[in-house]
């Protein structure tokens, strides 16, 4: 198992927590049973939307499931929330509606999927952090 794995960790006892097999969970997310093992080792990081799935299954914490498998993004949140918070609903309407702003950064339709897959795990956003996002995805991941 990869060193600070808090992610597979975590899946592995809540998964065990409700009595699954690997199997089970596996059919439950709509994955092979191995793709478990391998998130359960941290072999594998999951996707936005699996997260989701999991975090359903297993009654977590959407967000909180979400920074243990990619802990990478914590630094783009916020450490204190502005007075007044956005909906994940009206910053993802903001972004969509900067025109420029999407433009400027050349966002692509499949980035906005991805972003959108993101607003729905119910993190109040705004368009900035929307953009952080995207570099990086964008970021070459030899660049390491």
């Amino acid at each position: 198992m990869k060193t600070n794995n808090r992610f597979g960790q975590v899946l592995k006892e809540q998964r065990q927590a409700h009595g699954l097999t690997q199997r089970d969970l596996a059919a439950r997310i709509g994955v092979k049973a191995s793709h478990v093992a391998y998130l359960e080792t941290g072999q594998r990081k999951p996707s936005l939307a699996l997260v989701g799935r999991i975090a359903d299954t297993l009654r977590l914490d959407k967000q909180r499931l979400f920074i243990l498998a990619h802990p990478e993004a914590r630094a783009m949140m916020p450490a204190a929330r502005p007075a007044r918070v956005k909906t994940p609903k009206e910053a993802w309407r903001a972004l969509l509606s900067d025109r420029a702003l999407l433009q400027r950064y050349q966002v692509t339709k499949r980035e906005l999927q991805a972003l959108k897959q993101l607003s729905m795990l119910g993190y109040a956003m705004t368009p900035r952090e929307f953009l952080a996002i995207v570099t990086l995805i964008r970021r070459d991941p030899d660049e390491e």
